[in-house]
């Protein structure tokens, strides 16, 4: 009998440990197994994000990270381009575009955004001794923009909607080999990504042109499908990234200057 006893003793808490352990690992499979959502971005827009040796790299990219971590959330981040990452977006395709998307009402009648994560400006690169010194000297230049973004807006509301002078293309990058090959006067872009660009590449004698009377603030959010789930956990995921340094952190890595937090902030409380 006290064998006995001692065996049903020791099955029985067998069984419960084995119960136990199943039990958790059916928790932590459920949240492990978690589908990550979709995060589609156009990787040709260094710093913020781009290709390194085939790895989609940028602030953004970070940023993006961070705010998920936050928001408890898995994410995969996919290089689909410009154009397609619209189109998955606004299909519910995809769950998240990520792409210095530069919030504007226009886009808010088919998405949904995030609160502005990032505080930016459209500025002018020209080869170094350009008479161009402001955007009203584009007028009757050739103009290099990238399609479909705030900057070609703000150039064809000084050289019109359908100027011979406005060349488009699908990125930056050709934009500004447009430039330096000699077929196009200036490139209008965002601030971040021009003066990144003069600076990793002093030998092309590049300068930056600030125009803050011509060219207006703007913000970027995370783009998201129209009524998303996950827009506001990610509202308070993103501002909570702000909050505790983890952005700022993050800023100074990739531009190597201070965020003007206090405007960002005023923006997400409005």
């Amino acid at each position: 009998m006290r064998n006995f006893k001692k065996m049903s003793f020791a099955f029985a808490v067998s069984t419960a440990l084995i119960l136990s352990a199943c039990g958790k690992d059916s928790k932590t499979s459920g949240t492990e197994n978690q589908k990550p959502l979709r995060v589609v971005t156009d990787a040709a827009y260094a710093p913020f994000e781009y290709l390194d040796k085939g790895k989609i790299v940028g602030f953004d990219v970070d940023f993006t990270n961070a705010v998920a971590k936050e928001a408890g959330l898995k994410i995969d981040i996919v290089n689909v381009g410009w154009d397609p990452l619209f189109a998955e977006v606004g299909d519910k395709l995809a769950d998240i575009g990520m792409s210095s998307i530069t919030i504007n009402d226009d886009r808010k009648i088919k998405y949904d955004f995030t609160v502005p994560y990032f505080l930016s400006t459209n500025k002018i690169l020209v080869p170094e001794g350009s008479d161009i010194q402001s955007a009203e000297d584009l007028k009757g230049k050739v103009v290099a923009v990238q399609n479909g973004t705030t900057g070609q807006e703000a150039v064809e509301s000084l050289l019109g909607k359908n100027s011979k002078d406005v060349k488009k293309f699908e990125n930056n990058n050709l934009a500004i080999l447009e430039l330096k090959s000699g077929g196009a006067d200036a490139v209008v872009a965002d601030n971040a990504v021009v003066e990144t660009y003069a600076k990793n590449n002093p030998n092309e004698k590049l300068v930056v042109i600030e125009d803050k009377d011509s060219f207006a603030a703007e913000f970027y959010g995370l783009m998201l499908p129209k009524g998303s789930k996950y827009k506001e956990k990610l509202d308070k995921a993103v501002k909570e990234v702000v909050e505790n340094g983890t952005y700022e952190e993050i800023y100074k890595e990739h531009f190597g200057t201070e965020p003007d937090l206090e405007t960002l902030k005023a923006e997400q409380n409005k």
